[in-house]
């Protein structure tokens, strides 16, 4: 399935109007909805683990999503790509159990656990029933604190990734976020990319790894959310049992504040395809600035709200340039970008960046309607419960909201934070965010006119 660079699958007609119905029936639903809302817990163990709790005893099943703040913007010059492999490493074999062992007991037992690592938090997940509770959490315990890193399992994996790595290579839409990444971060780490580069995923030792273990994952770093069938007492007890024994501290995060490097470059990178791929942005907004929610307001009727987005009706809608074209805001722990892409025929390229640029300028220069900014908030507030459908999504957004230092209480201010934003605020954060003049963009393609 074709997707956005920040994992979202593009949206056909058919399933914006299937989403569109389910979110009225939300609406409606929304009294029942709230007066059935979910009770978080604070949870600290006997040796003073913390973990943010929902119980519920409905099903026979517990998800827990925990991450450590740190990730691959801590690999160390030469070897881009290891939090990554380590991330791809710690479930195969752990123990005196090797990789084929240590799966099949996952298999055996129907437990899911896996690792993975953005640019500032390595993130886990577990999911078991009831009745393999133990079990599950002792797997996990021996993943993080006794991985293997066999031989045979290190240059199997290492050769996964190194043919991702140069599958991603030859496509488009990796091409321009990658080359984006290094135009807006030349010499930081977030212009690195993550699964690094086959020279340095061939550089990695076992020594590597088992380094950046012992450096990172240290509980002071550690953020956990447990929803499902256990008790605060019982959690306490597994928390101590499954992270008591890491460093107290992991390695001190030293990595620089950066702005991004856009003032309104483009670059072209040439390949013979009939469709070029268009990535473009400027400096945004981290997730603490007090201007977070009319910034995220604005960014849904700018170009976030898929067909009702400004975007998508002058690119598509109006003049069928392109299938998508949309824009995100992209808070990191120490830069922020507002990004966003386009994708269209090479003799459309240069218009379809012009009506980007012109309106990016129109949203700086005039706002945002009055309708347009009761149907934002609406949807944003409506359709939020969406994300909350499973044990698991609702683990990993209450490990998010940890990361992002928004209180235990976010999920019921949340509403109340889109509702106050007003016409003005949007119209004042897009005079601060949004100057097309600075609007950078990489090209991807073979396009005319440039």
């Amino acid at each position: 399935m074709k997707r956005n660079p920040d994992g979202s699958p593009l949206l056909s007609w058919e399933r914006l109007a299937h989403f569109r119905l389910l979110l009225a029936f939300l609406l409606c639903l929304l009294p029942l909805l709230s007066a059935r809302a979910m009770t978080v817990e604070r949870v600290i163990s006997p040796a003073g683990i913390e973990a943010w709790l929902v119980e519920d005893h409905s099903n026979p099943i517990i998800s827990m999503h925990f991450a450590f703040r740190g990730g691959t913007a801590l690999d160390p010059s030469g070897k881009a790509g290891l939090a990554d492999m380590v991330g791809s490493l710690l479930d195969e074999g752990a123990g005196d159990m090797d990789s084929q062992t240590f799966q099949g007991k996952l298999e055996d037992m129907a437990i899911s656990l896996g690792y993975s690592v953005g640019k500032d938090a390595f993130h886990g997940h577990l999911k078991t029933v009831t009745a393999n509770r133990d079990q599950a959490f002792d797997l996990l315990r021996l993943s993080l604190t006794q991985p293997r890193f066999d031989a045979d399992a290190v240059d199997r994996v290492r050769g996964q990734l190194l043919a991702e790595l140069a599958q991603e290579l030859q496509d488009p839409d990796a091409i321009a976020g990658r080359a984006f990444a290094k135009q807006m971060y030349p010499d930081h780490p977030y212009g690195v990319p993550s699964n690094g580069y086959p020279e340095t995923v061939s550089a990695i030792t076992v020594d590597d790894l088992k380094g950046w273990v012992a450096s990172h994952l240290g509980r002071d770093q550690l953020y956990v959310a447990v929803v499902g069938d256990i008790t605060a007492a019982q959690l306490g007890q597994r928390l101590d049992q499954v992270f008591g024994t890491l460093p107290a501290k992991a390695e001190p995060i030293s990595v620089p504040e950066v702005a991004a490097d856009a003032k309104g470059q483009v670059e072209v990178i040439r390949r013979p395809i009939p469709q070029s791929v268009v990535v473009f942005g400027e400096q945004g907004m981290k997730r603490d600035d007090p201007d977070w929610y009319a910034a995220y307001v604005m960014n849904y009727i700018l170009g976030g709200g898929g067909f009702s987005s400004r975007l998508l009706t002058e690119i598509r809608v109006k003049r069928g340039l392109a299938y998508g074209a949309y824009s995100y805001l992209v808070p990191r722990d120490h830069a922020a970008l507002i990004e966003g892409g386009v994708g269209t025929r090479n003799d459309r390229v240069a218009e379809s960046l012009s009506l980007v640029r012109q309106e990016w300028k129109r949203m700086a220069d005039s706002g945002v309607t009055a309708e347009e900014l009761a149907n934002a908030k609406t949807f944003l507030n409506g359709s939020f419960p969406l994300q909350m459908d499973s044990t698991q999504s609702i683990a990993a957004l209450l490990v998010t909201i940890q990361l992002d230092r928004l209180g235990i209480d976010y999920l019921d201010r949340r509403p109340k934070l889109i509702s106050a934003v007003t016409r003005d605020d949007v119209r004042r954060v897009a005079k601060r965010l949004l100057d097309s003049e600075r609007l950078a963009a990489v090209v991807v393609g073979d396009p005319k006119g440039f």
